[in-house]
């Protein structure tokens, strides 16, 4: 079986250096991954681009009806659910802070930020993960369904564990740098080749060690 450091290297053939850089901050981060749930990057981008409009700053949040900020996310998908989701993070934040400045998570131990964020309402391990990961450069990892599904076919992840489980196991695999091209690289490679329907294991570089390649 391929060890994830192999993997890294081999996907990085195909797509190459995958360099960390900071894509928002913490707070931003955290509402962008609750937007993207259960929907698509451009979807998720628009949605969290009118929220921004309609609620220019983080505070404008907190006396919000529910129901205009579900409007404005509504092209995101599952608006109802997410905006009540959105306020009470937001209600929680400033009530355990007094300020939505989230950055005092790059000092905790890395488990005390997972379980930090974790307590806020609607959040997992993997929001927590895309939190720390994207926002803080932290060797965090978050399992989405690409991930979760290639690390099952290439044997990483026994069949009985679920996503949730799966952080864990994974994120144990690794050394800290290689968190993020791990992470990365696996999605690229779902979404191009190691798909969920009719996966390509014809072009796939991984194929001669994958005990799940239909060669």
């Amino acid at each position: 079986m391929l060890t994830p450091r192999e993997i890294i290297d081999l996907l990085r053939q195909e797509y190459g250096e995958l360099r960390w850089r900071p894509r928002s901050d913490p707070m931003s981060e955290l509402v962008r991954t609750i937007l993207s749930q259960n929907t698509s990057d451009t979807n998720s981008g628009r949605a969290f681009a009118r929220l921004q409009g309609h609620f220019p700053t983080w505070e404008a949040l907190l006396g919000a009806d529910p129901l205009a900020i579900a409007e404005a996310i509504r092209v995101g998908g599952l608006a109802r659910v997410k905006a009540p989701r959105i306020k009470a993070i937001a209600e929680e934040v400033w009530g355990r802070v007094g300020s939505f400045d989230l950055f005092f998570l790059a000092e905790m131990p890395l488990e005390e930020a997972k379980g930090w964020l974790r307590s806020l309402p609607g959040v997992g391990p993997k929001t927590a993960a895309c939190v720390l990961l994207f926002a803080l450069g932290r060797p965090a990892l978050p399992v989405d369904t690409h991930v979760y599904r290639v690390a099952k076919r290439l044997g990483l992840v026994p069949a009985r564990v679920g996503a949730a489980e799966a952080h864990g196991l994974l994120e144990g695999m690794l050394a800290p740098d290689e968190v993020y091209p791990f992470h990365m690289s696996l999605i690229k490679h779902g979404r191009r080749i190691c798909k969920a329907q009719r996966p390509l294991c014809h072009e796939c570089v991984l194929a001669f060690d994958c005990p799940s390649a239909l060669l």
